[in-house]
């Protein structure tokens, strides 16, 4: 029937997202998957007995549309006791269905017809279509060199009278690297007499490196008041599959945002925040996270270090470029191709979050996983 209907794309130039693509490839070839960013192992058990315990509970109904009072609650203390912000539980929190739903609906929330948002590329992929279907325009900035920084110069002259909103990552996907106080002082600056939003994405704020410390734009009193942030319990506690992040931001923000979400998602399931609000209360379930994914990425360079690739080490996130530009000229997409069909080992080629999917040759590799899976990648790795 639908073969007769004249459909009009509102995302006409949208492929199908890279993470799809080379999921389904990696599973018909069954290759070792380091392409899509979740672990391959359990998450801790005390969580899992906490949410069969709310299953068990009285929390299988809807959650209040902001979330769970004692997980607002928690979160709100977490954040007050990090970064010395503290936001209102009734006002300026809001539970979410992951991070990408909560930066979808902050773009929609705020982007109208022809509102430029600035975007620093490479740039994680749901950023853009959330804009486009905004009917926002994505003004793209070109992270420099290969440790991937922001030319603030070039930034400020970016900005326009159309200028609505920034979106910011750290750390990074997929570069791995972070903003430094440095750079968030910078921004801070540059956007202080605007009336821009800024658009936070701070899903990785517990995996940083080497003693670096997450500059949260909840830390900078002049950021804070334009920022909504954006974080995920999936990337921080290994449960991808449930789905839960959250927003904080100044209530003037946060009412605009709540206007969206009651109507994409209205809540967020209950049984888990019930379960995260108790597992949260005992700080070392997430100030030991960037010491558990540091010994990963650790292990997994050290797994590599006698192959041809060249690499920096990742700052922060669970995520590792690796270049092969002394192995082979094909391009990034070619090449994963060819690792997964003859080699049986999945990546994300990077071109695909660059500006006109420029080749850099490097490939993001996911090291949070277990060291049986990293040996069996590096051992394909020191082959290549």
């Amino acid at each position: 029937m639908s073969a007769f209907l004249s459909i009009n794309s509102k995302l006409p130039n949208a492929k199908t997202t890279i993470f799809t693509v080379v999921g389904k490839m990696a599973k018909e070839h069954n290759a070792i998957n380091l392409s899509q960013g979740f672990p391959d192992f359990s998450p801790d058990s005390e969580l899992l007995d906490l949410y069969k315990k709310a299953l068990n509970g009285n929390y299988n109904q809807y959650a209040p549309m902001t979330g769970a009072q004692q997980l607002r609650e928690v979160i709100v203390e977490k954040i007050e006791k990090m970064y010395s912000r503290r936001y209102n539980v009734e006002k300026e929190v809001t539970v979410t269905a992951g991070a990408t739903q909560a930066i979808y609906t902050a773009i929609t929330a705020f982007i109208s017809n022809d509102d430029e948002v600035l975007v620093l590329k490479p740039a994680y992929d749901c950023y853009e279509p959330a804009i486009e279907l905004a009917g926002g325009v994505p003004v793209f900035i070109e992270l420099k060199g290969k440790d991937f920084k922001v030319d603030w110069e070039e930034f400020r002259n970016k900005i326009t009278s159309r200028t609505k909103m920034v979106i910011i990552n750290t750390p990074h996907n997929p570069s791995g690297q972070i903003l430094t106080e440095a750079d968030m002082i910078a921004l801070q600056d540059i956007l202080r007499d605007t009336n821009i939003i800024l658009l936070s994405d701070e899903v990785y704020e517990h995996i940083v490196f080497d003693g670096a410390v997450h500059q949260s734009a909840a830390r900078f009193e002049h950021l804070s008041r334009r920022s909504i942030i954006c974080s995920s319990f999936g990337k921080t506690f290994h449960v991808t599959g449930w789905k839960v992040g959250y927003c904080v931001g100044p209530s003037d923000l946060m009412h605009e945002f709540n206007k969206i979400h009651q109507f994409n998602v209205f809540c967020v399931n209950h049984p888990a925040q019930i379960a995260l609000a108790e597992y949260l209360k005992n700080q070392d379930h997430y100030l030991n996270l960037g010491d558990f994914y540091q010994r990963k990425r650790d292990y997994f360079l050290d797994a590599i270090s006698g192959s041809r690739f060249k690499f920096r080490p990742s700052q922060g996130s669970y995520f590792q470029l690796l270049d092969y530009s002394d192995i082979t000229k094909e391009s990034d997409v070619v090449l994963n191709e060819r690792l997964i069909k003859d080699y049986k080992l999945a990546s994300i080629p990077m071109s695909v979050f660059n500006i006109n999917e420029r080749d850099d040759n490097l490939l993001r590799f996911c090291f949070a996983k277990t060291e049986e899976t990293l040996d069996k990648a590096a051992e394909v790795l020191n082959r290549i």
